[in-house]
């Protein structure tokens, strides 16, 4: 990686503490697992033990819309699953609006909302009583409750499907309920994995205006994706993962700046190929 390349990364390094905007910070972060005979045969390795995220830092703003970004196997999603307290990272610490992901992880996940693509929702529930249910186990106070769900479901076309069974919603009904479950509590900071993936181009513009309209309302929204039409359209600030490691992170004119290029896509590829040099 190039010294430029390493005035970005190390910028925001050092400004994880200094920033009082910080509502989230990941500093020296690896996740590690042990792998089976089977696993390590799979992945043609040697070693008992893989490095998912190897000792990645940033620091996310108070409303911004902050992107992962990176190939498929890059790292995204353990970060974002540690980042949720869905795992823990084998060493490194992460706050999230001042709670340790470890020693306060209740209290994370009451900050937090977090949607994958592998989220399940039983098909033999009502998406009234389904969202009805979650916003009862975050604690969410009746009337408001009731509030939430009038105006979330009004906002992703739900409000006419609320009382049929989850199992006969269309895949792009299934996946907007599925944001509205999430997000039922009204969570500061909202966390998407590949918020796009597999919907259809008017359901997935639907999120992502959704995901816009999140940001003016001030809370913070960190997504991964592998896709650069999207990152491009919603994040104020990137950071490039390659092979388990953060290489660059910056706001789109800082990458730009650096890398030479016009647009993020070809940042991105220029990127990964001066890291493919340095590898080979």
């Amino acid at each position: 990686m190039s010294s430029d390349e390493n005035l970005i990364s190390e910028g925001r390094k050092v400004n994880l503490h200094t920033s009082s905007d910080n509502i989230i910070i990941v500093e020296n972060v690896s996740k590690k697992f042990k792998l089976t005979a089977k696993q390590m045969k799979k992945k043609n390795l040697k070693e008992k033990e893989f490095f998912a995220v190897d000792d990645i830092s940033f620091a996310v703003k108070r409303g911004e819309i902050f992107g992962l970004i990176g190939p498929n196997g890059a790292g995204k999603t353990t970060t974002l699953r540690c980042l949720s307290t869905l795992i823990r990272q084998s060493s490194g610490t992460i706050t999230v609006n001042g709670y340790d992901s470890v020693k306060n992880d209740i209290d994370v996940k009451k900050n937090i909302a977090f949607l994958t693509s592998e989220m399940k929702i039983d098909g033999h529930f009502t998406p009234d009583y389904y969202a009805g249910f979650v916003g009862k186990l975050h604690g969410v106070d009746p009337v408001i409750l009731q509030s939430r769900k009038d105006e979330l479901f009004k906002r992703f076309g739900i409000e006419e499907f609320k009382y049929a069974k989850i199992s006969t919603l269309s895949t792009g009904m299934k996946q907007k309920l599925a944001i509205v479950v999430s997000i039922i509590h009204n969570p500061d900071v909202v966390i998407f994995d590949e918020p796009t993936n597999g919907l259809d181009v008017l359901t997935a513009k639907v999120v992502t205006d959704y995901l816009l309209e999140l940001r003016e309302k001030g809370k913070t929204v960190i997504i991964s994706t592998h896709m650069m039409h999207t990152a491009e359209k919603l994040c104020d600030t990137y950071a490039m993962l390659f092979n388990k490691k953060i290489r660059m992170v910056g706001s789109r004119e800082e990458v730009l700046n650096q890398t030479g290029c016009t647009n993020l896509e070809d940042a991105f590829f220029d990127i990964y190929h001066q890291y493919n040099k340095e590898i080979n």
